[in-house]
C-alpha cells in the first residue's frame, strides 16, 4: 500500500520531534515537557497508520480524530517550549508550520470521510 502524503508528513514531523527530544535531553535536566511533545507528536502518524486498517468508516474517522487531537496537543507543547525559550524560536516556528500543515490535512480528510 502506497503511503499517503499525510502519512509522510506525519512521519517526517515525528522524526523531527525525536531528534529535537534527543538534543533537548542532552542540554536539560528536566524532560517533562519534551516527553509530552514526543508522545503526542509520534502518536499522530501511528494513529493515521492505524486508521488505514480500521474495521469500519467509524473506526477510520475515530483514529483520524485522535490524530487531530494529538496534533493540537503537539502544537500546544511546541508553543509552550517556544514561549519559555526552552527551544529556539526558529526551530519552533518550523515545527509549528509542519504541525499546522498536518492539522489542516487531517481536517480536510475528516470532512471528506464524513461526507462519503
Amino acid at each position: 500500500m502506497k503511503e499517503s502524503i499525510l502519512q509522510q508528513k506525519a512521519f517526517e514531523f515525528a522524526s523531527n520531534i525525536v531528534l529535537l527530544y534527543q538534543n533537548y535531553s542532552k542540554k536539560h535536566k528536566d524532560n517533562t515537557l519534551s516527553k509530552q511533545l514526543l508522545r503526542s507528536a509520534t502518536s499522530i502518524g501511528a494513529n493515521i497508520s492505524e486508521a488505514q486498517y480500521g474495521n469500519s468508516k467509524y473506526d477510520f474517522i475515530s483514529k483520524l480524530h485522535i490524530s487531530l487531537k494529538e496534533t493540537g496537543e503537539s502544537i500546544y507543547w511546541i508553543k509552550l517550549l517556544k514561549n519559555t525559550k526552552l527551544i529556539e524560536r526558529e526551530e519552533a516556528e518550523e515545527l509549528l508550520y509542519k504541525a499546522e500543515e498536518i492539522r489542516k490535512m487531517l481536517i480536510a480528510s475528516l470532512n471528506t470521510a464524513k461526507t462519503q
